[in-house]
This record gives structure tokens, C-alpha cells and sequence, in this order.
């Protein structure tokens, strides 16, 4: 079994990214039961979903599942839907801001995510994590690629199970914050995203 796990570089104001520092531990890695496979993603309205499907048909996964930073949250968040709405509050880093804008004409109005959610959430949380269930991936890139990825898979012959997980801050990142804000550290966030690689491939190789 192999599993396609991606995050982003860098943007904003900050010079790191959780999701990154996540996506570079896990390649040092070797897991028993299945292979993992990353990539980071760029910060871009067309480089990053581009970039994203040509690793789903390059490294053919059994599952997908995408990382990115979410400043303020207090818990590692796993999405249950992405919206066909492109509404960046901050610009990309190639300076582009989009409001209003749908992702895709002909696609719906949503996707829900594939991922067996709701087992993964209790998961983490059994791992003494803290986990929630998270409506929506927001209107940036990390839903950009999220939907673009489901539209994608949504063909029969690649139906096969993707979703999108955010996480808090590093405390390196929050503590240059006024207010403060929350963070996790990373070898937690790290052990979170592990945990939820085993729990899929336990998921997946069970029978329906």
C-alpha cells in the first residue's frame, strides 16, 4: 500500500511552514505495512494544484492525504468538505489575490472529502492529540487543491480515497504573534499525521 502525503512551502509573513517541516520528516522515514510518498506544494493559484495531480498520476497512491498551516487553530484539523469558491484573504506568493472566483465552471458546488474522517479524528485524539472535525478547508489553497484533487479523482477509474488535514502553528511561529496564538510541535504533528497513515491503511484493508 502507498499513500501520497503533501504539504506547502512557506507563505505570508513566515519563512516556515508545518505542513513542510511534516512532509520532510515523514520522507526520512520508513513505515512497516505501507510506503509513503511527498511533495511539497508552491503557494501558487495554478503551480499548486498542477503540481499536486501530476504526483497522484506520477507515484498512482492509494490514498491521498494533503497538509497545510492554519494560524489559530488549536487542534490537528481534518476537513470533511471543499468548496468550489476561490477567495484568497492574503495574496499567493506570486502576489495574486482572487476573490469571488469558482474553481472549476462545470464542477459542483462541493466535494466531500474521502477520507474515513471521523476515524481518523479518534484516532489522533486516542493518541493523546489533540483532533477535531473541521467543516471546511476555507477559500485558499489549501481548499483550492483539495478540490481540484476531487474533482480529479472523482473519475471512476480514480476513485480513490483523498482529504485534506490542517495544522496549527509551530511554537516558533506563534511566539513571534501579538496576540499569542496556539501551536503544536512538530514531533507531535508529525506523530499525529503517523497515526492517521496507520489508521487509513488499517481502514482500507478492511472488508466492507
Amino acid at each position: 500500500m502507498k499513500f501520497l502525503v503533501t504539504g506547502f512551502e512557506p507563505f505570508g509573513q513566515s519563512n516556515v511552514n508545518p505542513s513542510e517541516q511534516v512532509v520532510r520528516a515523514l520522507a526520512r522515514r520508513q513505515f512497516e505495512g505501507f510506503a509513503v510518498e511527498t511533495a511539497v506544494l508552491p503557494v501558487h493559484r495554478f503551480h499548486g494544484p498542477q503540481t499536486l495531480l501530476t504526483h497522484v498520476q506520477q507515484t498512482r497512491p492509494d490514498a491521498v492525504v494533503c497538509l497545510g498551516e492554519a494560524g489559530g487553530r488549536t487542534a490537528v484539523s481534518i476537513e470533511r468538505v471543499a468548496i468550489n469558491l476561490l477567495d484568497f484573504r492574503i495574496a499567493d506568493n506570486n502576489g495574486l489575490v482572487v476573490q469571488d472566483e469558482l474553481i472549476s465552471a462545470d464542477g459542483p458546488a462541493a466535494y466531500f472529502t474521502t477520507l474515513p474522517v471521523r476515524a481518523l479524528q479518534q484516532a489522533v485524539a486516542a493518541a493523546g492529540i489533540p483532533a477535531e472535525l473541521s467543516l471546511s478547508a476555507g477559500a485558499f489553497l489549501c481548499n483550492q487543491v483539495t478540490y481540484e484533487l476531487l474533482h480529479f479523482l472523482a473519475q471512476p477509474q480514480l476513485a480513490i480515497p483523498a482529504g485534506f488535514v490542517h495544522l496549527p502553528l509551530l511554537p516558533e511561529q506563534a511566539a513571534n504573534q501579538t496576540p499569542l496564538r496556539p501551536s503544536m510541535a512538530l514531533d507531535v504533528m508529525v506523530t499525529a499525521v503517523i497515526t492517521i497513515l496507520h489508521t487509513l491503511c488499517t481502514q482500507l484493508r478492511t472488508p466492507r
